[in-house]
């Protein structure tokens, strides 16, 4: 079982790893769904011995971009290359939510040599199991998903009917208010092998300090935790050893 943890700091890259996480997805601004990180970031990141892909997405909102979006993902995509990670997560929409197939096969022809995650642009699609076809010709390693809901464990049916459609063509992913008290749920009713979790926790900044009365904090923020990574990591293993999961 893989897990793949997602962060977007020098702390919480460090935290993932020291709790057992398998890869890492590097992002910026988790709060926002997550966008590309930072030049700085990617280099941290390949001080590690952990595979880690990068998002590649120019800002928050939704998936349709635009021509000068797409070039600036392209040089994103470059970064990643001269820093020598490993992959990219990326995916693009077209106006009705379906995937903008053309413009996702340019940047996979880019990103050629990285491993490939489509990522949950794939989860406002008006049509999964044509999505899904789609992605296992564009080429995809694994798909990020939560089923269309807004957690994995509300999209459980969905999903489950992904990894049935996908079998060993791409891997089914699950993401989204993954936490280690509705893993075993996903590991009973889902045939997985790979699961994404953010591990996060609230950590409250003080009002009353000059940051937060400037506006550049808000209420608080969200940490990676090592502990909750570690939790989760031996849950995985425990599940591994006892043969229940493929």
């Amino acid at each position: 079982m893989i897990l793949e943890i997602c962060v977007d700091d020098a702390a919480g890259l460090a935290a993932a790893v020291k709790g057992g996480a398998d890869r890492i997805e590097l992002c910026a601004a988790l709060s926002g769904g997550g966008v590309t990180p930072s030049s700085g970031l990617l280099q941290l990141a390949a001080r590690y011995d952990v595979p880690v892909s990068v998002m590649i997405r120019p800002r928050a909102g939704d998936f349709v971009f635009s021509g000068e979006d797409a070039d600036q993902m392209k040089h994103d995509i470059d970064a990643v290359r001269r820093a020598g990670l490993s992959g990219v997560v990326l995916g693009a929409s077209r106006e009705n939510g379906a995937l903008d197939v053309p413009l996702i096969e340019d940047l996979c022809r880019h990103s050629e040599g990285l491993d490939l995650t489509l990522h949950r642009a794939f989860d406002v699609v008006p049509d999964m199991s044509e999505a899904l076809e789609a992605a296992v010709d564009l080429g995809f390693s694994r798909i990020l998903t939560s089923g269309g809901a807004r957690s994995a464990l509300e999209g459980i049916d969905m999903l489950e009917r992904l990894c049935h459609m996908a079998g060993d063509r791409i891997v089914i992913m699950p993401g989204a208010g993954v936490r280690p008290q509705i893993t075993p749920a996903l590991l009973d009713r889902l045939p997985i092998t790979e699961i994404h979790a953010s591990c996060s926790s609230a950590q409250p900044y003080d009002p009353e300090s000059q940051v937060s009365k400037l506006g550049f904090a808000g209420p608080e923020r969200k940490q990676t935790d090592e502990a909750t990574v570690r939790a989760l990591r031996d849950i995985l293993n425990a599940r591994h050893r006892d043969g229940a999961t493929p």
